[in-house]
């Protein structure tokens, strides 16, 4: 019964992994910043077709302050200099070892989470990290000054990309949907237009039409699909197949591109492959108190903190509404979600 989840998340990984060669053939006709605003301008667009067909509105409620600040922060960060960093460093080094860098996004997520989000990490984890870390110094050693320059440039987007998920997993009051539709509309016209002022355009209507489709199948479709696949597996076993996403891209580079493949980037595959093993196997349970707070997010009532009722809805479906939740106090294995952002 869940097979289908399983090929939805899947299909999320191969497009997002797409996206790597696919902006290398691309950044021939784009600057870097033109690129990464008709990317995020597609996103828009792939994201606001599932919006529009669900009818829960394009832009979501209206948010308070700190929630405004923290999509301003994810769109900063995730939507502006992210994808800038990440298209400097396809400039100078190979499609192949940008994909497997592109893992270095969850050593971000947990080096900031751990010393700034209250995001804690176990032995495990910080094993995984480790391994994750050593092969994209493997992928940077043969490259000279150029691969050392696009491995620093992939380490500066994939730190952006670890606080824009930090900053977008504390949203609450919209979609995730819609706060990647803010996002594409906000920094994929902020990176566009910085692109027409300071660079000739060069790129045909077929050419922006290629962009803008890879941005909405890759970034805005693949978002929904995970989401999709995420509310049927759960988060872990979600993010468990997202994270082959970088391995098909240099699977890509090589069919697509025809890219060599070195015995580099081989050793540095099979690291990354045992560094993502041992990160989700990572996980910690101890005795923790829930504050009484009210809220509105994405939830299911069978996780055992949406104790609300509801007569006529399975307690597996997700939805979204404002609902209070009181006070408690507990024991399980969990991460670091939006309700689970406690001192250790």
């Amino acid at each position: 019964m869940l097979l289908h989840f399983w090929i939805l998340a899947f299909i999320s990984a191969a497009l997002f992994g797409a996206s790597t060669p696919l902006g290398k053939f691309l950044l021939r006709d784009f600057s870097a910043s033109q690129l990464a605003g008709l990317f995020y301008l597609g996103a828009a667009l792939g994201v606001s077709i599932p919006l529009l067909l669900s009818r829960r509105g394009l832009f979501g409620a209206r948010m308070d302050g700190r929630n405004i600040l923290r999509l301003s922060c994810s769109i900063f960060f995730g939507g502006i200099l992210g994808p800038l960093f990440l298209l400097w460093g396809l400039e100078r080094a190979s499609s192949a070892s940008v994909s497997l860098w592109l893992n270095l996004e969850l050593v971000g997520t947990v080096f900031l989470g751990h010393f700034f989000f209250r995001d804690q990490l176990g032995r495990w984890g910080w094993w995984g990290a480790t391994l994750i870390g050593s092969a994209s110094l493997f992928l940077s050693w043969g490259g000279g000054v150029a691969g050392w320059q696009a491995g620093m440039l992939l380490v500066l987007a994939c730190l952006c990309w670890g606080l824009d998920n930090h900053y977008t997993a504390l949203i609450d009051g919209i979609l995730p949907m819609q706060s990647t539709l803010w996002k594409g509309l906000a920094a994929g016209s902020t990176n566009l237009a910085i692109g027409l002022v300071f660079t000739e355009f060069r790129g045909s209507p077929k050419d922006v039409g290629i962009a803008l489709v890879t941005g909405a199948l890759a970034y805005g479709a693949s978002i929904a699909l995970y989401i999709t696949a995420a509310q049927g597996l759960g988060a872990v076993r979600s993010q468990m197949i997202f994270a082959t996403a970088p391995f098909i891209g240099l699977v890509l580079s090589w069919s697509f591109l025809g890219e060599h493949l070195s015995t580099v980037h081989g050793l540095a595959a099979v690291c990354q492959m045992l560094g993502l093993a041992l990160v989700f196997k990572d996980r910690h349970a101890h005795r923790h108190s829930h504050e009484q707070i009210e809220h509105t997010h994405l939830h299911s009532h069978n996780d055992g903190h949406h104790t609300h009722f509801h007569p006529d809805r399975d307690p597996k479906l997700k939805h979204s509404h404002s609902h209070r939740h009181e006070r408690m106090e507990h024991s399980h294995p969990h991460w670091p979600d939006l309700h689970h952002r406690h001192r250790h």
